[in-house]
């Protein structure tokens, strides 16, 4: 059997004394594609941010593409990581255009004149921005996107070095209904594609969750409520008592809903 590709045992991660992410246990497998699940405040992208090797845990061990946490160059580990979040969205430069901002992936840089790129450089981030639809914004200054445009820019970034290991953190927050289900269609169609290494994604919203995922871990209060194939462990009771509301899970080809149960007296 294949080695996980991310692995944390009794991890925990206070700062200031606040308790953010407490004694997680988690495995993730070759061939999976996870949705960390849960309310604001409940340690998720703390969680995520120490999967991709952006923070260190307070206690407790990390294992990533077979390599140990502390053992290991984590800069040169990283490379094999595609990772995207708000804040990395909020680091762009307005004016850069939409290949360059996935070509610098090549070296983890935010603008082209840092590295040196060729013309294969330049070619595989055009490849990567059709395969993700949005080819025809190649030239256009990221700042001129839509909102679900810069996301999925963002997404083919983070598949420009071939990466081992996909997270990606609340990709769809702040999108309107057409970008959001743009992005979730994408994210559904690399599930799909076999080539496409195992995926992470942070979200609130079951309704995000693409199709072709398969497991779900889900977090309340920095601990681990429930893990497991989504099939299994996504049910009313668990969603229930993650959010403190009396939910109803709904599921019709592949695609998530919820709504507040309105029989409760």
């Amino acid at each position: 059997m294949d080695a996980p590709v991310l692995e944390l045992s009794a991890v925990s991660r206070t700062v200031d004394g606040t308790v953010l992410v407490r004694d997680v246990d988690w495995r993730v497998e070759p061939g999976q594609d996870w949705v960390v699940l849960g309310p604001n405040g409940s340690g998720k992208s703390s969680l995520l941010r120490i999967a991709g090797l952006h923070l260190h845990p307070s206690s407790g061990s990390v294992r990533v593409l077979g390599e140990s946490l502390g053992r290991t160059d984590a800069r040169e580990l990283r490379r094999r990581i595609g990772y995207t979040s708000a804040a990395l969205a909020d680091s762009i430069r307005p004016g850069l255009a939409a290949v360059d901002v996935v070509m610098t992936a090549r070296h983890g840089a935010l603008e082209p004149w840092w590295h040196t790129y060729c013309d294969a450089d330049r070619t595989r981030a055009l490849d990567l921005l059709q395969r993700i639809g949005c080819a025809d914004r190649a030239g256009h200054a990221f700042g001129t996107l839509s909102s679900g445009e810069r996301q999925r820019v963002l997404l083919a970034r983070t598949l420009m070095t071939d990466p081992e290991l996909l997270l990606l953190d609340e990709p769809t927050a702040g999108l309107d209904l057409v970008g959001r289900e743009e992005l979730v269609t994408t994210l559904a169609d690399l599930a799909a594609d076999p080539s496409t290494p195992p995926m992470v994604l942070v979200t609130h919203h079951v309704e995000e969750i693409p199709r072709g995922f398969t497991h779900v871990l889900i977090l309340v209060a920095g601990r681990v409520a429930a893990a497991g194939p989504l099939d299994v462990v996504l049910t009313d009771p668990t969603l229930s008592a993650c959010f403190g509301l009396d939910l109803q899970l709904a599921r019709e080809k592949g695609r998530w809903s919820v709504r507040v149960d309105g029989s409760a007296p």
